[in-house]
């Protein structure tokens, strides 16, 4: 069995805030109506919220580097009867064939990216897939580190085919001058008397604003808001927040 096949589907019962199982589509459905179609939600994953916003009749695209995710949301769509446009593009290598006024994550997966240099990659793609109108979303968080008494301990769920998974945090490392956080994760799918387990790493790399800030401009985007993740204006001590972002020209 393909370890990705459990890797991918329980990944949130440790990272829930980078990307929940049901991620409420209404939030980044309204962010798209009051910026304009089309829209692209980079890290679309397995259609959560995109295939919603297709239901609505929003001309939304969605791009992700695991052809996994995409396989998983074609198959949903089809159930479904909805059309789609997706790609397989890591979001720091976008090229796309058109722009879009709206581009978003919906969570904040930017934190998957491992440094500024990927990071500034990133945003420079997405100021080059953006109108000059164009508006994007950004939502970023800081990490906690993992309480010690968490670390080795097991988390488990059910697979639809009654198969038992488990995850645990091995180790952490974090550094705060690099402003990485990295945990060893095991991963462990027990079938009757078939055991699968893999360890793979999970890196979270952090954003104070005032760096996010200067990569943005450096890459040709003025950041134009930060707010919580219910669109007020976000305090200065917030780890959990959403920067809005518009063409440094049009500023």
């Amino acid at each position: 069995m393909d370890p990705a096949d459990f890797y991918t589907g329980i990944v949130a019962e440790i990272y829930g805030p980078l990307k929940s199982h049901s991620q409420d589509p209404e939030p980044y459905a309204d962010f798209v109506r009051s910026t304009g179609t089309p829209a692209l939600e980079l890290g679309c994953g397995d259609g959560d919220p995109l295939l919603e916003l297709r239901r609505r009749g929003l001309d939304v695209d969605g791009v992700d580097s695991s052809p996994d995710m995409l396989a998983r949301l074609r198959h949903r769509a089809d159930e479904q009867g909805l059309p789609v446009t997706v790609f397989h593009q890591r979001m720091e290598a976008l090229d796309l064939p058109r722009r879009y006024r709206s581009i978003f994550l919906a969570g904040p997966t930017f934190t998957l990216l491992p440094d500024d240099a990927t990071a500034l990659a990133a945003l420079r793609a997405i100021r080059a897939h953006l109108t000059d109108d164009g508006t994007a979303l950004v939502p970023l968080f800081t990490p906690e580190p993992t309480p010690a008494d968490q670390i080795g301990h097991v988390r488990t769920t059910t697979a639809p085919d009654g198969a038992e998974l488990r995850v645990s945090v091995v180790s952490e490392r974090r550094d705060e001058q690099a402003r990485t956080q990295t945990a060893l994760l095991r991963y462990e799918r027990h079938h009757g008397p078939d055991t699968d387990t893999v360890d793979r790493p999970w890196l979270l790399h952090w954003y104070p604003r005032a760096t996010f800030g200067h990569l943005a401009g450096t890459a040709g985007l003025t950041v134009t808001a930060v707010t919580t993740p219910n669109g007020e204006p976000a305090p200065a001590d917030a780890t959990h927040f959403h920067v809005h972002l518009r063409p440094a020209t049009l500023s």
